[in-house]
């Protein structure tokens, strides 16, 4: 398990213990391993534990930061996808730097890494039951798997 001494050497943006104090790093870290399967990320669960905690500390941050400024913290907020300023106008391909169906956990690039992890560390090979080739495919003949060309359905209706 890492400490917060850890993270703030693997993560060192979190250097700072006035912004990220080490009972908040602390908290998150807990919650992390409490969050992660070790049998699912194996000797990588330290980084995941570590990027999950990145991410909540963040949102932490923004989060006093609007408090300090006397605005609402906890408001949820997306990325920022076009802003204007007299004349001038910038805007960024959000999706480039999303996970497609992540939710909060594109509101930060450790978030979006913690996704990419638990994505590279699915479930893994699934079989249900022996299986059976279909009819016309003789035993002993490998099944080249199911038919998926356009008007196609392997459920015969």
């Amino acid at each position: 398990m890492k400490t917060v001494s850890d993270f703030r050497a693997d993560f060192q943006e979190f250097s700072s213990t006035a912004t990220y104090p080490n009972s908040v790093v602390q908290f998150w870290l807990d919650f992390a391993y409490r969050m992660t399967n070790p049998a699912r990320f194996m000797s990588n669960l330290d980084i995941t534990a570590e990027l999950f905690t990145a991410h909540f500390i963040t949102l932490e941050a923004q989060n006093m930061l609007e408090a300090r400024k006397g605005g609402l913290p906890g408001r949820t907020v997306g990325p920022i996808n076009n802003k204007s300023v007299d004349r001038v106008s910038i805007g960024y391909e959000t999706g480039a730097g999303t996970e497609e169906g992540a939710g909060h956990w594109n509101l930060t690039t450790y978030g979006t890494r913690f996704i990419w992890m638990t994505k590279m560390f699915g479930a893994g090979p699934i079989q249900l039951g022996i299986g059976t080739p279909p009819s016309g495919v003789g035993f002993g003949t490998a099944w080249p798997g199911p038919f998926t060309g356009p008007g196609f359905s392997n459920f015969g209706n």
